[in-house]
């Protein structure tokens, strides 16, 4: 596909060429799509820290504005896919340790508490640590962008697999204005947002955002009710101070909090040996016993989720132009807090409750210094330092329930052990102390050298030193002898303080051709770097060996895991055509990894592991057209012939096999209605159609999901008075299928799933003013 598009460019380029060298006739001088009005806007980005074209940057590039992203009802990062086939989110039950991001089948996978993102998230500049923290709203955002692709030398932070920017709408000096939007859909889904633009003076203004969102969950319990409910509140506010025309402060305060039941209800996707007692403990507790078909939704959970999440954070931007060119400031503080209680054993048996706390203290300060350069050497040029500090402070609280003890005894009771010997009395069995810390310098550089008219050379260079820290230690343990774990072999296990230390040069160097205006060739190559770390948890250095049986010694492990590094060449095509009513690009891509961290949810322990060597190779394919002066189509499709672990013992599972997430075809199609009525009333909608091809599901099993294709749709009234109303619907097919299978605790091979969203629906109500 990329192949035939390539070529394709390159007939457009002799075409565009042609066009440009051969005089028009006067009559005909004017195109149809001109005389129509038929030309797609330029979208500007800042993907190289410079506003500029998309069309123009020398990298894979999907930008959408603040109205895009409401059209798609992009609220937050989970179904962030509407907007790239070559984009993933999924998450399990921690926001704060299960939350991935994955750019074209590469990314952090699996769970662990201590991972940072291999596809950095941005807002406003500002590094996020967690992924979970793009969960929050998308509040008074005015546009998002997706860069593909390790990202090194512009970033503070770097990140191996790419990048998402998200910029909030900025206060503005000049007039009185905002919005406010509602919309009301099935399962009782009620959101509310608005934001209002204050200029205070002719060189201050402020800017207030608020939205509120609940839903009940999809999920539902045979003994009645929902799980999975939501609900969340977010708050912003922005201030700009432009004291002159060379120097402007920007201080944004956001804060959202989510108080709610998502986590840990699931469905039964695989049945165990242990799904019969299971089943036998639901119905001793009055709950009923969930339908073993997965369309039906239906979960039991003994002890109702308490998910409580707190993001919060400042940050202060100053620009000041000084000298030849700008120099930028960002400081930041962020605090993110998460609070679990839970159904720790995902089932209607009261056996395992689980209390989990997260908490993540983090510092950034960023410098850059850019500007451009004339005469003998033309180009424009970033100089950057970077520096961050992340204290992380976690733990867990463990306690039987009342139905652990006859479990155990059946369990155990398989084994020999006599019925009573284990110590599973309800209450606290063991309470954990987690903590970490995560401190990197940076410094970096990147060039942008302008050879002639037509060629630009693309350079940049980093320095990374990164120093983190990671312990376990138990501030209780019940029963180490006779407690069922203990006489199992997996607790209590060794309490550790480990440290982890790295230096690293990464880069990039690229060339670019322009032999027109109207198409731009591109080749380049990155060095991505990811550091490595201390896996923070009750199993990182081993299980200590069953307390009654001498023969079972237990097992060591290392609790440091290894940086991993990619080396990724790209080749591109950036092409408007039509007289501007069409554009294309187009991408091929090879990434060679080395030591990709993986995390694995072993049903009981949590490990990190690397594997030696990975791929991946495929292409992109992005077309938008304006079929009519009302009519617009978008597709893009992203092909992944290979995105696999290497073939090696030590990874167990997952040797040889391909990435979690990462289907071998995934699409998106979409048609934008813009059509102007009588009476200042214009008829607006979205005809979308989302394509993933097979999957696997988990970094633990071998367990796939089946390809699957969504339709989404929105139908709706704009007046010129800056009131709109619309209807949509997600999912229209109600297509039911697993997001992320897992290891289902304490029941050896059995597997349960988290779910999508199935079909949603509603209408919603915007004005501006």
């Amino acid at each position: 596909m990329a192949g035939t598009a390539i070529v394709w460019c390159a007939v457009a380029e002799v075409a565009l060429a042609q066009d440009a060298t051969t005089p028009a006739e006067p009559e005909v001088a004017t195109s149809a799509a001109e005389e129509s009005g038929r030309r797609l806007t330029t979208v500007t980005v800042t993907a190289q820290r410079r506003e500029e074209s998309v069309q123009d940057v020398p990298l894979a590039v999907t930008a959408v504005t603040g109205e895009q992203l409401t059209e798609l009802r992009v609220e937050n990062i989970e179904n962030i896919s509407l907007v790239s086939p070559s984009i993933t989110f999924s998450k399990t039950n921690s926001p704060a340790a299960s939350s991935n991001i994955q750019i074209r089948g590469i990314g952090t996978t699996g769970q662990s508490r201590v991972f940072e993102g291999a596809v950095g998230v941005f807002i406003d500049g500002v590094y996020r640590t967690r992924s979970g923290q793009a969960l929050s709203s998308f509040l008074d955002i005015d546009g998002l962008q997706v860069l593909r692709g390790p990202q090194g030398t512009l970033f503070g932070k770097n990140t191996s697999a790419g990048a998402i920017l998200l910029n909030t709408t900025a206060p503005n000096l000049d007039e009185v204005n905002g919005y406010v939007t509602a919309s009301y859909g099935n399962y009782n889904a009620f959101d509310i947002a608005g934001a209002v633009n204050i200029p205070v003076s002719e060189t201050f203004a402020l800017r207030v955002a608020g939205s509120h969102s609940e839903q009940d969950g999809y999920l539902e319990n045979p003994a009645g009710g929902s799980e999975n409910d939501q609900n969340m509140d977010s708050f912003k506010v922005s201030a700009l101070w432009e004291p002159s025309d060379a120097l402007s402060f920007k201080l944004i305060a956001d804060y959202a909090k989510e108080d709610d039941e998502v986590g840990y209800a699931t469905v039964d996707a695989v049945d165990g040996p242990l799904q019969p007692l299971i089943d036998g403990l639901t119905l001793a507790s009055g709950l009923g016993v969930p339908s073993g078909n997965i369309d039906d939704y239906e979960t039991s959970l003994s002890t109702p989720t308490a998910n409580e999440v707190e993001d919060k954070g400042i940050a202060l931007l100053v620009d000041w132009d000084i000298g030849p060119g700008t120099l930028k400031s960002v400081t930041a503080q962020r605090e993110y807090d998460t609070v679990q209680n839970a159904d720790a054993d995902f089932t209607g048996a009261d056996i395992l409750i689980i209390e989990e706390l997260f908490n993540s203290s983090f510092f950034s300060q960023e410098f850059t210094y850019g500007g451009e350069i004339s005469g003998s050497v033309n180009a424009n040029y970033l100089f950057g330092a970077f520096y961050s500090d992340e204290e992380l402070d976690m733990g867990r609280n463990l306690s039987w329930g009342s139905q652990a003890q006859p479990f155990w005894d059946v369990v155990l009771g398989a084994q020999g052990v006599p019925a009573g010997l284990s110590n599973a009395a309800p209450g606290t069995w063991a309470r954990e102390v987690l903590v970490g810390t995560a401190e990197s310098l940076a410094f970096f550089t990147h060039w942008d050298f302008a050879l002639n008219d037509q060629f630009n050379l693309i350079t940049g260079l980093r320095y990374s030193e990164d120093d983190k820290t990671g312990s376990f230690a138990y501030d209780l343990f019940r029963d180490p002898i006779f407690d069922p774990l203990a006489i199992a072999g997996s607790g209590p296990g060794p309490e550790y303080a480990r440290n982890f230390s790295d230096e690293a040069v990464s880069g990039t160097l690229s060339l670019q051709y322009r032999p027109n205006a109207d198409l731009m060739y591109y080749a380049s190559y990155n060095r991505g770097y990811k550091a490595g770390g201390v896996n923070v948890d009750a199993s990182g250095a081993g299980v200590p060996g069953s307390s009654l049986n001498p023969l079972d010694t237990g097992a060591s492990a290392d609790p440091v895991f290894s940086p991993e590094t990619i080396d990724a060449f790209e080749l591109g095509a950036k092409v408007d055509w039509m007289d501007g009513a069409a554009r294309t690009n187009v991408a091929v891509f090879y990434n060679d990894i080395k030591d990709l961290q993986v995390a694995q949810f072993l049903g009981l322990i949590f490990t990190i592991l690397n594997s030696p060597e990975a791929e991946s190779y495929g292409a992109e394919f992005e077309h938008t057209q304006a079929l009519t002066d009302y009519l617009v189509w978008n597709a893009s499709a992203t092909w992944l012939p290979e995105a696999n672990y290497s073939e090696d013992a030590a990874i167990g599972v997952l040797s040889g096999r391909r990435f979690p997430n990462a289907p071998e075809l995934s699409a998106n199609t979409a048609l934008n209605l813009d059509y102007e009525l009588s009476g200042g009333k214009a008829l607006t909608g979205l005809l979308q159609v989302q394509y993933s091809g097979e999957r696997y599901t988990n970094t633990a099993s071998n367990l796939q999901e089946d390809a699957v294709t969504l339709v989404n749709a929105n139908l709706g009234l704009k007046f010129d008075t800056g009131l709109s109303v619309s209807a949509f619907i997600r999912n229209a097919f109600d297509e039911r299928y697993v997001s992320q299978h897992f290891n289902t605790p304490l029941q050896g091979d059995d597997r349960n799933g988290y779910v999508v969203a199935p079909r949603t629906f509603g209408v919603s109500v915007r004005k501006t003013f």
